[in-house]
């Protein structure tokens, strides 16, 4: 008997249908990747699962017994347990490591009034042991990066008796090494008898770890792939057409430099180094996580200072001291984590997928606190012609859209007001392989501008880029900051 056995499953939005009839099983002890194109019902599947959503019809049995929970809480009593993609609840501001660790523990009634601090480290320093993680105890929850939130998700997660683990995502923020000391562990508790359901846009991870892949198209589980997996054909299935195996090809760098920077240093100790950017010019920065490439970015959009150095833009010295005067001359970013950095709370007025692309431009559109002829309508219009956002329309609210159509309203966000630069962090985290497609067409068919983009994932460098630079820790001094240079002996011609 499969520990979990889904039939007909459906759920629908209004005329949206999310789910169309969705199929799937599971074994106890195996691991199962499953895939699909943004918006093809894994995070409809997954909430239904998590009893955050209810199905409108179907059936849902786990371990024999029918299986609908109301809440988070009672899917997790029966043995079902999420980490989600996103990790804004995971904790908060104010909380130390270790007391976002216990918090599920300090919800429970069987857990004493009164507990010591020594107590609560004790613990929290157990549950890291326990899946091998190593993470600052006392350190403010909110000072946290992103991957160093998502390990005490996941932390958390392994710490409950759970038979099934569902992860969205898990390895979006990892570095290598964290994403194969993962991976030791989830092959550890599948050995034990866990189930584990895998959700990644990553070929890579799945190739590492899934016994079997399953393809979601349209609401519907449309392919199963046995191991050795045929990523080729499951990513096909996927997409529902042919990929092109061709990458764009290179385009030389001509003409005078957009933007330049000359004899840098990112912080006291590290490695001088020199960038130019020209027009049409797409260039990947990678490296492993903490390399670097947050800053590097950062300092070009006057977030964080340089240590050390200058920058032009168009032949004029440049140095910013915030964001605003980065994007009045000419400069625009799209941070790491879109939903920290980019997109509206749900209760906001300005959660739309108009407003979203609209936000930083109000001083120019709404001269006066009036909008000039419907400007934000005709340009949320244009951005779903333009990238293929799966949308409703303008008015849409942005947290209705999936994760990559999510992704493309940010990127439309600097493509309607003209740029000399734009700065992408990471910008295909948690965007499927069709999606990827849709953004990097987008941004390789501007010439009239430099675009840089960081990632971790060198075969999105190698997919996007016209010039690859690798950002590397290792040569830093002092080692323990944990940032790098640009060195010239790292170029890369794609």
């Amino acid at each position: 008997m499969p520990l979990l056995q889904i039939e007909n499953l459906t759920r629908s939005f209004g005329s949206t249908r999310a789910l169309a009839g969705a199929d799937l099983s599971m074994e106890r002890g195996e691991i199962v990747a499953l895939m699909g194109a943004n918006g093809a019902g894994k995070s409809t599947l997954v909430k239904i699962l998590s009893g955050v959503l209810a199905a409108d019809g179907g059936r849902v049995s786990f371990d024999g017994r029918p299986f609908a929970p109301r809440s988070p809480a009672e899917a997790a009593r029966a043995g079902v347990v999420t980490v989600h993609q996103s990790t804004d609840l995971v904790g908060a501001a104010g909380l130390t490591v270790a007391d976002a660790l216990l918090l599920n523990r300090f919800a429970d009634r069987s857990t004493p009034f009164f507990v010591s601090r020594a107590g609560i480290r004790r613990a929290a320093q157990a549950m890291l042991d326990a899946v091998g993680f190593s993470l600052p105890l006392d350190r403010d929850f909110g000072e946290l990066t992103s991957a160093d939130r998502q390990l005490v998700a996941i932390a958390r997660a392994l710490a409950n008796r759970a038979d099934l683990l569902i992860l969205d995502e898990p390895t979006a923020s990892l570095s290598g090494e964290e994403s194969r000391r993962l991976f030791d562990i989830l092959l550890r508790l599948r050995e034990r008898g866990l189930a584990i359901l895998y959700i990644s846009h990553r070929t890579a991870d799945l190739e590492a770890i899934a016994d079997r892949a399953l393809v979601m198209r349209g609401g519907r589980v449309v392919g199963t792939f046995a191991r050795p997996i045929n990523f080729w054909a499951a990513i096909e299935t996927m997409i529902g057409r042919r990929l092109d195996a061709a990458r764009p090809d290179a385009r030389p760098a001509t003409g005078p430099a957009i933007f330049e920077m000359r004899d840098i240093n990112l912080l006291p100790g590290s490695v001088t180094f020199d960038l130019s950017l020209h027009a049409g010019e797409v260039v990947a920065v990678t490296g492993v996580l903490g390399a670097g490439k947050s800053r590097l970015l950062q300092a070009i959009f006057g977030v964080t200072a340089l240590h050390r150095g200058a920058m032009f833009l168009d032949g004029r010295p440049y140095r910013p001291k915030s964001p605003a005067e980065a994007i009045a001359a000419g400069i625009a970013m799209a941070a790491e984590d879109r939903h920290r950095s980019s997109l509206m709370p749900p209760a906001w007025p300005g959660h739309s997928l108009s407003a979203t692309i609209s936000l930083p431009h109000l001083d120019k559109w709404y001269p006066h606190g009036f909008l000039l002829g419907g400007r934000e309508r005709r340009e949320a219009e244009r951005a779903i012609a333009r990238l293929g956002i799966k949308a409703a329309g303008p008015l849409a609210s942005i947290w209705s859209l999936s994760g990559g159509n999510q992704q493309k309203a940010v990127i439309a966000r600097w493509e309607a007001e003209p740029s000399r630069l734009l700065l992408l962090d990471e910008p295909f985290q948690g965007v499927d392989v069709g999606a990827r497609h849709d953004i990097i067409r987008a941004i390789r068919s501007r010439t009239d501008r430099a675009t840089m983009i960081a990632t971790s994932d060198p075969e999105e460098a190698y997919e996007v880029a016209d010039r690859i630079l690798v950002i590397d820790h290792h040569v830093l001094e002092p080692a323990a900051s944990g940032f790098a240079a640009l060195s010239a002996t790292q170029e890369i011609s794609a």
